[in-house]
């Protein structure tokens, strides 16, 4: 499981699989032991030290809850419909659009230049066998289209930009 986290305004890229006794932190592997106690809980060991999580979803903001502190936090995953619905809101700026899952583009539906609707098809990826249409995130034009057909793309990774 590879996520962005962010704390205090510094981004850290995390990547663990549940069951493992070891994580990478911004490329550095930190022993780590975790335990989910009951649903929002959650028991971490961290190098050695011990430490409980609340995850307090009633809240306006994610927070954690360690000791007597709470520490806001996002996470950016980009397999997360939560967080591609949340990266996509708002039309002001350009918006991306990212490849939900690793794949290949079998097709492109809208090429650079094109005048796109909201939710309009641009870019077909294949992964696992099924065909997935991602879609323009707003009303625009594309401004950048970064595959082509043919192209092995990773989860994350950028596929074209609506102005």
């Amino acid at each position: 499981m590879k996520l962005e986290i962010e704390i205090a305004e510094k981004i850290y890229a995390v990547d663990w699989k549940p069951g493992e006794s070891a994580a990478t932190v911004n490329g550095t592997p930190v022993p780590i032991d975790a335990h989910l106690l009951r649903p929002g809980v959650l028991s971490l060991i961290i190098e050695g030290r011990a430490c409980r999580i609340v995850l307090d979803d009633a809240a306006d903001e994610s927070e954690l809850h360690i000791g007597g502190e709470r520490i806001a936090y996002a996470i950016n995953d980009p397999r997360s419909l939560k967080a591609r619905r949340a990266h996509s809101a708002g039309a002001d700026g350009p918006r991306s659009i990212r490849a939900s899952m690793p794949g290949r583009v079998v097709r492109v539906l809208a090429k650079k230049g094109d005048a796109v609707e909201a939710h309009q098809g641009v870019v077909v990826i294949e992964a696992m066998k099924m065909q997935n249409e991602l879609k323009s995130p707003k009303a625009g034009k594309v401004a950048d289209l970064r595959v082509a057909p043919g192209d092995t793309v990773a989860a994350g990774d950028v596929l074209a930009v609506i102005e």
